[in-house]
């Protein structure tokens, strides 16, 4: 097939695409359903509903359930953080960055597959399937968001990564209404329990995102360049990432704008992936059905999301792109303030649509200020997204580490939402040292 030129409406599509097929992990496994199914694994409540027991035994030690799990995400991460420099600068020169998206792409979407058989007695395989997922997802994601300065010109970049964000919110949103249709109404689907159709929604996860990304790999291109790989490119990868290191140092807005993202996305990324536990832990739901009212408030984080990432991508146009990430982080601070008082599921209705028009907004629009940032033409997208997105990765690790500790030292989750608000003040302050003028 005939490669689309850069600008094309067709390839800018296909791009945006790939969140349609890929951000039913981030909800389904991340968000929704998974935390759910786990919390109902592992916590021992009482007949009234009360948790008396959140212990683990996993290789022989016993963990708090919440402890044990952040503590393999921020593995999984730390993981992503090593290999993306190792293999974006190979997929940059070897001109293949494909090859490798489609390789992570199937590696998640085949161990979301695979959580179907998660259980306590089968609790290794579960958590490595949970690992090698999270794995996937993020590492595709390297390579993903690299086409965004290969495939559109900069005054682009806004709107087609909000583009990629909403498509990605209604996809996701309509498999998770329709697991949650199975689950709910389990019996006129023909199951016994809530638990078959729970575990299906993994299945179905799997397929939806390596189905759905075929389309994306249909038009995108193979990469830039087309050098043959030789034994000697194999650290390749961690030399054009330092390489790149010395190109940002050397330019104070990229450099200054990295140090806040690495700082405030540490607090977006970590919530994003507790905010469910946090739900099942520490809300009194009375005579309402966790389940539904935890699932209710994540569909109304997707659907707000989408209106939070058009709003910023205009404002980003009439304001600029660094002063409107202040007011985010702004925002931000608000929620972590309000998050830390609410006891119900009222309270947590309200805080789950602040945090999706705010959290779709962020996302985008760090991804496209970025992009902006990278020198017109350069070749090594991937290393500069691999550079952004080990920024990301890692900053995630220490969230979730502090985040495990906290919890396992003090039992409660709540006490994590004070570390979030500190890193949002302090994101925030290194917004102000980032220059104003982008390239688009």
């Amino acid at each position: 097939m005939k490669q689309l030129p850069k600008g094309s409406k067709k390839l800018m599509n296909a791009w945006a695409f790939y969140d349609w097929a890929n951000s039913v992990y981030p909800l389904v496994i991340s968000s929704a359903i998974f935390p759910i199914f786990y919390g109902a694994l592992t916590l021992v409540k009482d007949a009234e509903g009360n948790i008396i027991d959140d212990t683990v035994t996993f290789i022989g030690f016993d963990f708090n359930n919440d402890a044990l799990i952040s503590w393999v995400t921020g593995a999984a991460f730390l993981v992503v953080s090593i290999l993306s420099p190792l293999l974006s600068g190979i997929a940059d020169y070897v001109g293949n960055k494909k090859m490798f998206m489609k390789f992570f792409c199937y590696l998640g979407a085949l161990s979301c597959i695979g959580l179907y058989w998660f259980s306590l007695d089968n609790l290794w395989f579960g958590l490595l399937c949970y690992f090698l997922a999270l794995i996937g997802f993020w590492a595709s994601l390297v390579f993903y968001n690299s086409y965004l300065p290969d495939i559109a010109d900069p005054e682009d970049h806004d709107w087609l990564s909000a583009r990629g964000f909403s498509m990605g919110y209604v996809g996701s949103v309509i498999l998770l209404l329709v697991c949650l249709a199975m689950i709910l109404m389990y019996e006129t689907f023909g199951f016994e329990d809530a638990g078959a159709p729970t575990r299906l929604s993994f299945l179905l996860t799997g397929f939806w995102w390596m189905g759905f990304a075929q389309y994306s790999f249909k038009y995108l291109p193979k990469g830039n360049k087309k050098e043959k790989f030789t034994r000697h490119l194999l650290w390749y990868g961690f030399r054009e990432l330092k390489m790149i290191y010395q190109k940002v140092k050397a330019n104070k807005q990229m450099n200054r704008y990295l140090a806040a993202f690495f700082v405030y996305s540490m607090a977006v990324q970590t919530i994003m992936i507790i905010a469910t536990y946090f739900g099942i832990e520490e809300l009194d739901w009375g005579d309402t059905d966790s389940t539904t009212g935890l699932i209710i408030s994540i569909l109304l984080i997707q659907l707000v999301a989408v209106l939070g990432a058009f709003i910023t991508s205009r404002s980003s146009d009439k304001y600029g792109n660094i002063p409107v990430l202040m007011v985010l982080n702004l925002i931000w601070i608000g929620i972590c303030i309000y998050a830390y008082t609410i006891t119900t599921p009222e309270q947590f209705y309200v805080t789950a649509g602040a945090v999706g028009l705010v959290m779709g907004g962020i996302q985008s629009l760090s991804r496209s200020t970025y992009a902006k940032m990278i020198p017109e033409g350069a070749l090594d997208t991937t290393s500069y997204f691999s550079f952004y997105d080990v920024s990301e990765k890692i900053g995630i690790v220490i969230g979730m580490i502090t985040y495990g500790y906290v919890v396992q030292v003090t039992g409660s989750i709540r006490n994590t939402v004070i570390f979030f608000l500190l890193f949002f003040v302090v994101g925030l302050l290194l917004l102000f040292r980032v220059p104003r003028k982008l390239q688009g």
